[in-house]
């Protein structure tokens, strides 16, 4: 019978920091635009809800009400909005400061990004300002955040088109951007405009794996860690999930060799002399995850030993 791997060996030569000179730039624009930001909308990858937290961006926006919405959460569950309250639980500050209120969003419908609509609108009647409530919405590169704010924009203010620039690849945002009005003045209840923001990394990964989770979902941009290595990480998390995930292209194996080897086969993508591409099998097999056409599944251990 098959047995998957235990751990993953991986190298220590896999680079640890995706923090980029705009994203250092991002950041002060962002502590220096805190006396007139009212909510913080932090951003995170639900597939990666631990590891896709930023604790420089906690750290710089303490204190400040939050709204932390999971994102891509129809890469994760099958159903429309299961609040999972361990996943809850991650989202509690580190310090003092209130506790944020926690969102599960698939951008793609309209009545997941209608609940943070809802929220801002409650904040917005609360707050007693004649010019609406402003946000800044936050998170690690690749999260999603220019996606949920056009998505926003077109819940709240039945407009269509986007505002800002979206991509499946991290670094499509580069500055703080002008403020996009996602609701409009409605009676008592002021507008609410939201500023989109850089995504910000962590100026240093300790953990190999971190990293290598962090590529898989692609908040890293890719070629920063090598596809292939991707790929072994993904096919050490398929085997511990189901194997079977991947039998269409393959049979059950540790060795991400024989696997890519396998895909290139049976996909087609040959190179000289007609032997299997390993380089596209890698890339095609990573962006089929990304999907969620191959499983789907959280990588951060949830369990409470963890947390």
């Amino acid at each position: 019978a098959f047995v998957p791997r235990k751990s993953f060996a991986a190298s220590d030569s896999i680079i640890r920091s995706y923090y980029l000179g705009h994203h250092h730039s991002a950041l002060q624009s962002m502590v220096r635009m805190l006396n007139d930001i009212d909510v913080v909308i932090e951003c995170r990858d639900v597939r990666v809800p631990v590891t896709s937290t930023n604790p420089k961006l906690e750290q710089a926006l303490a204190g400040k009400e939050r709204v932390v919405v999971y994102t891509k959460a129809d890469l994760l569950f099958e159903t429309a909005n299961p609040l999972d309250e361990r996943v809850e639980d991650l989202a509690q500050p580190t310090g003092s400061g209130p506790s944020p209120t926690i969102v599960f969003v698939n951008t793609y419908k309209a009545n997941t990004t209608g609940n943070v609509i809802k929220l801002l609108k409650a904040r917005a009647a609360a707050h007693d300002s004649l010019i609406g409530i402003r946000a800044l919405v936050v998170g690690m590169p690749n999260a999603g955040k220019s996606s949920l704010l056009n998505a926003l924009r077109s819940k709240g203010t039945k407009k269509k088109g986007t505002v800002s620039r979206t991509g499946d690849e991290p670094g499509v945002t580069r500055q703080v951007q002008t403020p996009v009005r996602v609701t409009e003045d409605d009676g008592d209840i002021p507008a609410v405009q939201v500023y989109d923001t850089p995504g910000v990394f962590v100026p240093y990964v300790a953990d190999v794996e971190s990293m290598l989770k962090l590529s898989l979902v692609g908040c890293v941009k890719d070629g920063i860690v090598p596809v292939e290595t991707i790929a072994d990480y993904l096919l050490f998390r398929l085997n511990l999930h189901d194997p079977g995930l991947y039998s269409r292209w393959s049979a059950p194996t540790n060795s991400v060799e024989d696997f890519l080897d396998n895909v290139g086969r049976k996909r087609g993508m040959l190179g000289a002399g007609g032997e299997p591409s390993r380089l596209r099998a890698a890339d095609w097999i990573v962006q089929q995850w990304r999907k969620g056409k191959l499983g789907r599944f959280c990588l951060d251990d949830l369990s409470e030993d963890n947390l």
